[in-house]
């Protein structure tokens, strides 16, 4: 970041940041957490493969190290997105990532070179992805100090790589940075409270010209028809705004982004969110209405996300 003028605002305000964010009063767990990435054994990758579906990370690993290894990533439960195969280690997260990611790779812009920001990024799955299609740094940011922590244990065995995940959220990033050539927010926009902040946030992140590619929850529609759930959906909590695809599409415009438009629909199926046994919490099948699959377990339309992007003026 040092190298690059344009995060160097970022960059004076970091530090304190990063040491309130890992404080050890921050979440009980992080002592257990940091102890397991303590742990890891020491072994080079000979092989690092960030375009398979699974992130493949292997090297020489005997089977005492590979016993070893799966132990310590399974203390890091639930892992929620995915999957990796780390020295031969298969981590089956809950959410089929890499499906996600081949539904928007082909229409977003060439992220060869590119600053990326990742917003709400979980483990860095996608950030992974995002390197190994080119782009020059990449840094994803997300709170939640468990993501933190695995991917900090992946990047333990990739190596170095210019690729960070950061335990801050948005409101962390200075305001008006215009630093980023594409600026990536997926599962986030119907958790924020206020659409139209959020879409101003990340307008704030990008340089003129830059890309926006946003998925999120929508609902059929037309124009100015959202969903505001009363309490759940789909059993969780902080779900405030599933807006149309043309509502959200006049969202963008009234924010100020240009050539606004909707690269893909697809309905969220098992198949792409599930249990396993390395996220052994409910998922998608038991948030929805064991008699009607089309509506969520508190009788609203079952999910269905879309791809958005958009260009910052």
């Amino acid at each position: 970041m040092a190298r690059r003028p344009e995060l160097r605002a970022w960059l004076e305000h970091l530090p304190a940041r990063l040491e309130t964010a890992f404080g050890s009063d921050r979440h009980g767990d992080w002592p257990v957490w940091r102890s397991v990435l303590e742990s890891l054994p020491e072994i080079e990758a000979s092989e690092v493969d960030l375009n398979a579906d699974s992130i493949v990370i292997g090297g020489r690993c005997s089977e005492g190290d590979r016993a070893l290894i799966e132990s310590l990533l399974r203390r890091l439960h639930p892992w929620r997105k995915g999957p990796y195969t780390i020295h031969g280690i298969h981590i089956d997260t809950e959410w089929r990532s890499d499906l996600k990611w081949r539904r928007l790779k082909d229409h977003i812009q060439p992220l060869e070179g590119r600053t990326v920001l990742d917003v709400g990024c979980g483990n860095g799955y996608h950030a992974w992805r995002m390197l190994g299609c080119g782009a020059g740094l990449v840094i994803g940011i997300d709170p939640t100090l468990l993501s933190v922590a695995q991917f900090l244990a992946v990047r333990h065995f990739a190596g170095d790589f210019p690729v960070y995940v950061l335990p801050l959220g948005i409101e962390d990033v200075p305001p008006n940075l215009r630093a980023f050539d594409t600026v990536f927010s997926m599962g986030v926009f119907y958790h924020r409270r206020s659409p139209f902040d959020h879409l101003l946030e990340l307008k704030a992140c990008l340089r003129p010209g830059g890309e926006l590619v946003l998925e999120t929850l929508v609902i059929e529609g037309g124009p100015g028809q959202v969903l505001v759930p009363e309490d759940r959906y789909a059993r969780m909590r902080n779900v405030w705004f599933i807006p149309s695809c043309e509502t959200l599409l006049s969202w963008l415009g009234r924010c100020g982004y240009r050539n606004g438009r909707v690269v893909d629909i697809a309905k969220t199926t098992p198949d792409e969110q599930g249990s396993t046994d390395w996220m052994r919490f409910q998922s998608l099948p038991d948030f929805l209405d064991p008699v009607n699959p089309e509506l969520t377990i508190e009788g609203l339309p079952a999910p269905v996300r879309a791809v958005f992007i958009a260009e910052s003026p």
